[in-house]
């Protein structure tokens, strides 16, 4: 047995051996051959992001670094991991495969299948092929703008008792860290919107809900560290083994809610405007098909989607007004005379719409912080790539190829933002911003595959934003760093943290 063992264990690191040696050959030879400018691996195996992987640099930064690594030309090839992919530089290149090309690059790289994890590989970012279109065309009606006037009343409740916290509790007020504070806000948000859930995370700081949504972000640990470089590496395994991205507990957790919240309402006939409500009536449509599995994942997407994002929209903007007093007091004069010296404003939802320098204020906001520093494509038909520089030559794309386009390097280069560490929402006044590059300015993304949600987005940060800016002023305080220094690794994590104070107004009688 001793000797069948020791066989076992020698064949096992022969054939990990020939792996690791065709990979590194792989990498080495393979953008060699293409004749066009690339990025040698960093470190063999782990690729050109081993810079990010083991937190020498923020996400952020290593973005910057690898964008402005061949500044001449309009792509490069370079390797993550094992896989090749091809960083593209150039606006008009990208309106190329996001928009006039979409059909060769209708897919998403995703490591989670279907069928390998149905809550990650079922929500409409990863679907692929026909799967995508079929239900994209099913949600788009769930995200129109007569649809969120529907969920409207729900965001404001929430809306709402955060800022009533904040009055009822000054010495919080006084040093509020944004990430927590509006980590929660959207929590409550995602929670009545789109489960059904009515919870209040910064009285009940330890709910339940909150608790699983946080474990769902938490990619700081090494466990989740070792978990994401698996699954990118060995995703079929992964799935053999049983193994899923999300942590088991959370992921029975929300299957149950929404499992729950489905059956209930079809037993008891119960309608309510938010998001299970919005997927029931998709699923009851005759030319759908939509299954529990279904509706969990687009479900679980938008707590996703809304948890981190644009909470990272809120607390950037937050820190951006609480440093940048002139524009605060610009602002918070437009949200004043919006109220006209009446504190209950009619149809509040569509006074949104009028708030035009607030429309500038957060497109500022997205440009300096986008919530999604990257986006990718894959690469589904053969499509021809102009020579990248005058002396090389042309590529052409093949299928699986993956292109990479970094979203926040773009919005950070000089050529098409000026001064781009600077605050500034003139970028976006009526004369200003029809002079930026469209295919440069890029915050939900771009063509058929845009971030379905980002109405849902503006128009929960606009309605949060009126509330503070009518009831506070916000102020920096001996915590308040400026510039903001990212925490090395990826995410949206903010060095030592973001601090503010919220000052409460008051107004003449």
């Amino acid at each position: 047995m001793e000797s069948i063992s020791l066989l076992l264990i020698i064949i096992t690191l022969f054939l990990a051996t020939i792996i690791l040696a065709l990979i590194l050959c792989h990498q080495t030879n393979f953008w060699e051959r293409k004749g066009i400018p690339y990025l040698k691996p960093l470190i063999p195996v782990l690729g050109s992001m081993s810079i990010i992987l083991f937190r020498r640099s923020s996400f952020y930064d290593g973005l910057n670094y690898l964008y402005n690594k061949f500044p001449d030309a309009k792509y490069y090839g370079m390797m993550i991991l094992h896989t090749p992919l091809i960083l593209l530089r150039d606006p008009e290149l990208i309106k190329e495969i996001c928009v006039k090309n979409f059909d060769n690059f209708i897919d998403r790289r995703s490591f989670m299948t279907e069928e390998m994890d149905p809550v990650y590989g079922r929500n409409v970012f990863s679907l692929k092929g026909d799967r995508w279109k079929k239900m994209r065309n099913t949600l788009s009606p769930a995200y129109t703008a007569a649809k969120m006037r529907i969920m409207f009343e729900l965001v404001e409740k929430c809306a709402r008792d955060f800022i009533q916290y904040f009055i009822d509790h000054p010495n919080e007020a006084n040093s509020v860290e944004l990430s927590d504070a509006f980590t929660r806000y959207c929590n409550d948000v995602i929670a009545t919107a789109a489960f059904g859930i009515t919870v209040n995370s910064l009285t009940d700081r330890e709910n339940e809900f909150y608790k699983r949504g946080k474990n769902s972000f938490n990619l700081d640990s090494p466990k989740r560290f070792v978990k994401f470089i698996a699954f990118r590496l060995f995703p079929k395994l992964m799935h053999l083994l049983g193994i899923t991205f999300l942590a088991k507990k959370s992921d029975r957790f929300f299957k149950k809610i929404i499992t729950e919240t489905v059956i209930t309402r079809d037993e008891k006939n119960i309608i309510r405007p938010d998001m299970i409500h919005l997927l029931m009536e998709a699923r009851n449509k005759d030319d759908n098909d939509l299954s529990m599995d279904d509706i969990i994942a687009q479900a679980f997407l938008f707590f996703l989607a809304g948890f981190d994002s644009s909470s990272g929209l809120m607390k950037f903007m937050a820190h951006e007004l609480a440093v940048n007093f002139e524009i605060q007091k610009k602002l918070q004069e437009e949200v004043d005379n919006l109220y006209q010296n009446d504190e209950n404003v009619d149809d509040l939802y569509e006074k949104l719409s009028e708030l035009k320098y607030m429309d500038m204020v957060i497109s500022e906001a997205l440009r300096k912080y986008p919530p999604n520093p990257l986006i990718d494509r894959l690469c589904v038909k053969e499509y021809d790539f102009p020579k990248p520089t005058p002396d090389s030559v042309p590529y052409t794309v093949k299928p699986n190829n993956a292109i990479w386009i970094p979203i926040y390097a773009l919005h950070h280069d000089p050529q098409y933002f000026p001064e781009p560490e600077k605050f500034d929402p003139e970028r976006f006044n009526a004369e200003n911003k029809n002079k930026i590059h469209p295919y440069s300015y890029l915050p939900f993304g771009l063509g058929p595959r845009k971030c379905i949600g980002n109405r849902f987005s503006l128009m929960e940060t606009k309605l949060i934003f009126v509330l503070i800016l009518r009831n506070f002023t916000l102020k920096p305080t001996e915590k308040t760093k400026h510039p903001i220094e990212f925490a090395n690794g990826g995410g949206m994590k903010v060095k030592d943290g973001l601090w503010i104070e919220f000052e409460k107004r008051v107004f003449d009688c």
